[in-house]
């Protein structure tokens, strides 16, 4: 293999368009490329890739490899694992990059153990130490309690982002970068799996992930009522979606899809509203990322005012409804 140089990025497809977290790793890997002054390139596989490779180039990408094959509509390990092989081969990058998604979780470790190199999951921040040029990647330990920077010495280094962690540089269509068509024979004799089926959650308004604010709830709400109430009446003055932690999904007051946590959904939003949660490490794994975590709880003590950025104490049946209200005041005007 020729000498490891460049970033690349394996960016993702959905419902035919780019979705957040292929334009934040190409945010992150722009950024760490200046910082070597190398390339950045980016793989968009799929049956169809059309437009989105200018699309990615307008994002911060110089080279864009597009491979498009009828098998690659759904992503599936095995299929994939090809198209990196070759295209990963052809372009023998320093970095590799990939989004902590249901796609990148599992085609990160494949990567990994198909180049014997080492795997950061879930980075919180990627830097490049300017002696050794190696990515020092952040990542949560000790359930989000702590955090640690990795590095390896065998190239390529990768890693996966968390969602929402890295921020994508502002689109720009002047950008001049080439689209490379690269044909991968794929053979299916080589594919173990088989999709049979694919079930889509339901969501009506905004979705979790992309929402700029949260309003979430937890056990100290009581029961269900809140959250298609209070909560809801919160969320829909600031356009936002309404979440909860792990005991409100186990109890059966909002579906698992509301789970935010270590084991549920990990959100970065603007601001994060939690109202009578108590701060457990699990629950803040899943929310650690947002930009301003507002606290609201009648326990002084609870966990939660450690690692929100501001608090209220009060019970939250009158203070949600005094700020929903507020804040309407504010916005009408």
């Amino acid at each position: 293999m020729a000498e490891n140089k460049g970033i690349l990025v394996f960016g993702e497809i959905a419902e035919g368009k780019l979705p957040s977290i292929t334009t934040e790793l190409l945010g992150c890997g722009r950024k760490l490329a200046d910082e070597l002054n190398e390339d950045l390139s980016c793989l968009l596989a799929s049956d169809a890739v059309g437009d989105l490779s200018k699309e990615a180039i307008a994002f911060g990408a110089d080279k864009v490899y597009v491979v498009e094959d009828a098998a690659l509509k759904q992503y599936e390990a095995d299929c994939y694992m090809q198209v990196a092989d070759q295209v990963i081969g052809q372009v023998s990058p320093r970095i590799i990059l990939l989004g902590n998604t249901p796609m990148g979780a599992d085609l990160a470790p494949h990567l990994a153990f198909r180049l014997q190199v080492g795997l950061s999951t879930d980075c919180l921040e990627l830097s490049i130490d300017p002696g050794t040029k190696q990515l020092m990647q952040t990542s949560s330990v000790y359930g989000g309690n702590a955090q640690a920077i990795f590095t390896t010495e065998a190239l390529p280094q990768i890693a996966t982002t968390r969602v929402k962690a890295m921020s994508p540089i502002e689109r720009d269509e002047s950008r001049k970068g080439e689209v490379i068509p690269t044909k991968v024979a794929i053979d299916m004799s080589k594919v173990k799996t088989k999709i049979v089926g694919t079930i889509k959650e339901e969501v009506t308004g905004v979705k979790l992930e992309d929402a700029p604010v949260i309003v979430s709830g937890g056990r100290g709400c009581g029961g269900p009522d809140p959250y298609n109430t209070t909560l809801k009446e919160l969320a829909d003055v600031v356009k936002g979606a309404v979440g909860a932690s792990r005991p409100p999904c186990d109890n059966g007051w909002v579906p698992e899809a509301m789970h935010i946590g270590l084991t549920g959904k990990i959100v970065a939003p603007d601001v994060y509203i939690a109202i009578a949660i108590s701060g457990a490490s699990q629950h803040m794994s899943g929310c650690s990322g947002s930009k301003n975590i507002i606290a609201i709880n009648k326990d002084p003590e609870a966990n939660i005012f450690k690692q929100a950025h501001f608090g209220v104490v009060g019970k939250f049946e009158d203070v949600v409804p005094a700020l929903t209200t507020k804040l309407k005041e504010l916005l009408a005007g």
